[in-house]
């Protein structure tokens, strides 16, 4: 088995290499098992098991990959970032899910990317009093019933960076999706929130630092805002701009979307009110609206546990999953690791114990179902 750098080394490389994607990484590991097997294999296998020929699978654009790979490699350890390559454990859960999400990711910070809970606060980079005013009142009514809440955005002006800046006021993790390596930060005049978000939550980009920077970027990084959250709101926009894109997104997904209803006279409300119009997105005027939306239960109100003796010869944890199925409906098993901060292998086989026992059954799509 290969040493942790030796993985690690070239899962960057792959991922960084011109023209590669998850989907075709996914393909090429299948068929050779390892990234070590993978780079010594002759540029005729890969064309052979992608059926495609293209510039990548030649020997020298490799070897280029795997010495930017070991530039990038001492930049992350002189500066403590976390690399997370998509068969990590670390990888976010519901990002996972998503067909087009990046094959690496680079997070700088102490905070959780899977949470029981995290939403994206997006919009408008010309936001109004009104717009900051409901930030402000959203997060802070959030914090005293949700106070793990993730809440993401893309540390850009405007309503991201209230967002942000809000959630930090009320002790709230955020985590800021850049749109370039993490040897800059732009805007610049945010790095002092940035730098606070750190300790209870954190950077994240898919971008290396010799990665140039393109407008497409950031449209790019709307993809994984939207991704690795339950739901997108939608705060200010015009009609045309980048948070409209990450509702649409987040849509496609089959994520929640919500947007706060405007003034129809109000240049910064026109994008939300066509998402409301045209039913991408659910009216949201209150914390409220969104926990009931979404079937929060706050913690303040949490049930009492349920006892292992009201099902017949179940575990504590078989207990604790059959009632999370109780409380919560038809679950996948995606959703079901992370409400139970469990490894995804041990509920799946907790899962198997439960259908034995008639207490579960298997659904369409992955889905589990409590029979009582």
């Amino acid at each position: 088995m290969l040493p942790a750098t030796d993985i690690l080394r070239h899962a960057i490389a792959l991922s960084q290499m011109k023209g590669m994607s998850r989907p075709l990484a996914e393909r090429l590991l299948q068929q050779t098992g390892d990234l070590a097997t993978l780079f010594g294999e002759k540029p005729e296998t890969w064309r052979a098991i992608l059926g495609i020929t293209a510039p990548l699978f030649d020997l020298d654009t490799r070897q280029k990959a795997l010495a930017a790979a070991d530039t990038e490699m001492r930049f992350i350890e002189r500066e403590g970032i976390t690399p997370i390559f998509y068969t990590d454990d670390a990888y976010p859960a519901r990002l996972h899910e998503c067909p087009d999400a990046p094959m690496m990711l680079y997070f700088k910070g102490g905070g959780n990317l899977n949470p029981r809970h995290a939403i994206s606060i997006v919009g408008t980079r010309r936001a109004t009093r009104y717009g900051r005013d409901f930030c402000a009142a959203l997060l802070r009514d959030l914090a005293q019933a949700y106070p793990h809440l993730l809440i993401v955005s893309g540390m850009a002006y405007g309503i991201d960076i209230c967002a942000h800046r809000e959630a930090l006021k009320n002790n709230l993790p955020t985590i800021g999706v850049l749109a370039h390596g993490l040897h800059m930060l732009y805007p610049a005049t945010h790095r002092g929130t940035a730098q606070e978000a750190l300790a209870q939550g954190g950077l994240l980009t898919e971008y290396t630092t010799r990665q140039d920077i393109f407008k497409a970027n950031f449209l790019a990084r709307n993809r994984i805002v939207a991704g690795m959250t339950e739901a997108t709101i939608v705060v200010e926009s015009p009609s045309k701009g980048g948070a409209l894109v990450t509702a649409r997104i987040a849509r496609d997904y089959n994520r929640d979307v919500f947007a706060l209803p405007g003034d129809i006279d109000r240049t910064s409300s026109e994008g939300c009110n066509r998402l409301i119009r045209d039913n991408v997105a659910a009216l949201i005027t209150s914390a409220e609206d969104l926990a009931d939306a979404l079937c929060w239960e706050s913690p303040v109100h949490k049930p009492e546990p349920v006892q292992a003796s009201l099902f017949p010869d179940v575990s504590d944890k078989e207990a604790l999953l059959l009632q999370l199925l109780r409380d919560k409906g038809d679950m996948q098993v995606n959703h079901i690791t992370i409400a139970a901060n469990l490894p995804a292998g041990e509920v799946l086989a907790t899962m198997l114990e439960l259908e034995f026992k008639g207490l579960v059954r298997t659904l369409p799509g992955g889905v589990f179902q409590a029979t009582r």
